[in-house]
């Protein structure tokens, strides 16, 4: 059986859900779609799929963060944040726990232009390596959403320019190679090694997005024992309603 899974940075829920998001959800016919940034509570959702279970982690602070997951399968259980109540409250994670397998839907902190939550950022990094290593422990994982970080120069487009620049620190690069280094694969470049103009976002400025002027800063990744499973790995970059560009896997 293959089972495919999309993970999509809406960049507010309601606003993408009147740009064609229901369209996309229809036709991808995902087994589970993965939401990040979602700007909202449970309660103004209007959008409820049939025989799609529903899970949503919702920010404390109105109109801010958060993630949801629709999915066809039942887990055996799901999880919201990571146990640390310094993190928790900004809706960044949901794990949903299958019989092989955990499915860890994540939307990494921005540092900010003026990389002042990058202190913060690293504590997050660090926190959120431990709990994957934990799970890593009981089972096989697959981690998806948006890291907020271009891994490598080949996915930025102007990474000369950039470094140094949140998202494209060093010290962010570096905390996304450690997370790999505990046991996980990237899985669009295991597949696509020297693949460029391969993005997800793009700024909101005049015809960046035509030019295809982006950075690579979400990700599907799996343990290494998974990789053999991985069918496809998909870029929807044709999709719009959001600054990010929909991903997908198919394993």
């Amino acid at each position: 059986m293959i089972m495919k899974l999309v993970s999509f940075n809406v960049a507010g829920f309601r606003a993408c859900l009147n740009k064609g998001f229901e369209d996309f959800f229809y036709d991808v016919n995902a087994d589970i779609m993965c939401l990040q940034e979602i700007k909202v509570l449970e309660s103004q959702i209007s959008f409820k799929p049939n025989n799609y279970f529903t899970y949503i982690n919702s920010a404390e602070k109105k109109g801010y963060s958060g993630t949801l997951i629709y999915s066809k399968i039942k887990p055996i259980a799901c999880f919201y944040g990571m146990g640390k109540k310094e993190h928790d409250s900004e809706g960044r994670l949901i794990t949903l726990e299958f019989k092989d397998f955990y499915l860890v839907n994540v939307y990494v902190p921005n540092v900010k232009r003026t990389l002042e939550r990058l202190p913060y950022r690293m504590t997050w990094e660090k926190d959120f390596k431990k709990y994957i290593k934990n799970l890593m422990k009981k089972k096989e994982v697959i981690i998806c959403g948006d890291f907020n970080v271009a891994h490598a120069e080949i996915d930025i487009k102007n990474a000369k320019q950039n470094i140094g620049n949140a998202g494209f620190t060093y010290e962010e690069r570096e905390k996304f190679t450690e997370l790999l280094n505990i046991g996980l694969i990237d899985t669009y470049r295991y597949f696509n090694q020297n693949q460029e103009g391969a993005y997800t976002w793009w700024s909101y400025m005049k015809d960046v997005r035509k030019r295809n002027i982006g950075w690579r800063i979400d990700y599907f990744l799996v343990s290494k024992n998974l990789i053999n499973r991985v069918k496809k790995v998909h870029i929807y970059k044709d999709v719009l309603g959001s600054d990010h560009c929909p991903i997908g896997l198919e394993f």
